[in-house]
């Protein structure tokens, strides 16, 4: 029969031997820790001139997002969140080439903290997260709880409120070079499968146009170095293999949305155009008419 030992939570704003410097610390050196992925350290104690210091600031280099990491110790209090909101504008509009997301880690996430991101009616991309400090066996360990989620991260392009923009918007977001990837591959879609298909500039994504209604069987999100493309298809794993052997690497797949993910480069597109074109069709078979 399989022992049971119960563990022993414990404070680590009342515990001398822990502070916001030691946690920060930890987080840096392995950012999984948060359950946002695996991502870049940019900077940590950033200085921000009459606003303080940000802990951390993050970088995914795959979905091209930076984090605003905003660490306390007890309980959040109303000055913390404000603080983690002012940093996270501070860097989109320093770096507004990529998506940012605000993130608030405390120990505890009060129901205040919720009463205040409720008065911006849902318009700040946050995450709060929830630390907890277990002792056992004489080792302490952390827990980290995703306690809300407030972006459009994961998300289908549906639930994503459709924003316009324009091609010059995503030339800022990307390149002029992973524009032009991106002008390729609808050219693809309008040789195979649908001639009248444009492309429909929004806020968070590049989707279709067809005949004037949206059809985002396929849709784009350019970075500065590569496109990021999704197809509304089943998972496949054989096909994931063959990309990932033609050197197209393979995002993780997102259940929720059906959105089987790749990253195409003006090298990888170029040699492997019949790939290319079997997913669009696939895609295309299964969710293209307009909606």
């Amino acid at each position: 029969m399989t022992s049971f030992v119960k563990n022993n939570p414990i404070s680590l704003r009342d515990n001398p031997l822990f502070n916001e410097r030691w946690l920060q610390g930890l987080i840096s050196s392995d950012t999984t820790l948060l359950g946002l992925g695996e991502l870049d350290v940019i900077r940590e104690e950033k200085i921000h001139p009459g606003a303080g210091r940000l802990d951390l600031l993050l970088h995914d280099s795959e979905e091209e997002i930076r984090y605003e990491v905003e660490l306390q110790l007890g309980q959040t209090d109303p000055s913390h969140i404000i603080r983690t909101i002012e940093y996270w504008d501070l860097e989109r509009r320093h770096t507004p080439q990529f998506s940012h997301v605000a993130v608030i880690v405390a120990e505890n996430i009060t129901s205040r903290f919720f009463n205040v991101i409720s008065l911006f009616n849902r318009a700040i991309p946050i995450i709060a997260i929830q630390v907890q400090a277990i002792e056992f066996s004489g080792s302490t360990t952390l827990v980290f709880t995703k306690i809300l989620d407030l972006t459009a991260l994961g998300t289908d392009d549906s639930d994503v409120p459709e924003e316009p923009r324009d091609r010059n918007y995503w030339v800022s977001k990307g390149s002029p070079e992973t524009l032009a990837l991106t002008d390729q591959v609808l050219e693809l879609i309008q040789n195979d499968v649908e001639s009248t298909a444009t492309l429909k500039y929004n806020k968070y994504y590049i989707g279709l146009e067809v005949h004037g209604m949206v059809s985002n069987f396929v849709s784009f999100k350019p970075r500065r170095n590569h496109v990021g493309a999704s197809f509304k298809i089943p998972p496949n794993p054989e096909l994931a293999t063959v990309l990932e052997d033609a050197g197209i690497p393979v995002l993780p797949y997102q259940v929720r949305s059906s959105l089987f993910r790749i990253q195409l480069t003006t090298k990888n597109f170029a040699s492997n155009n019949d790939l290319v074109r079997k997913m669009i069709k696939m895609a295309h078979t299964n969710f293209g008419s307009p909606q």
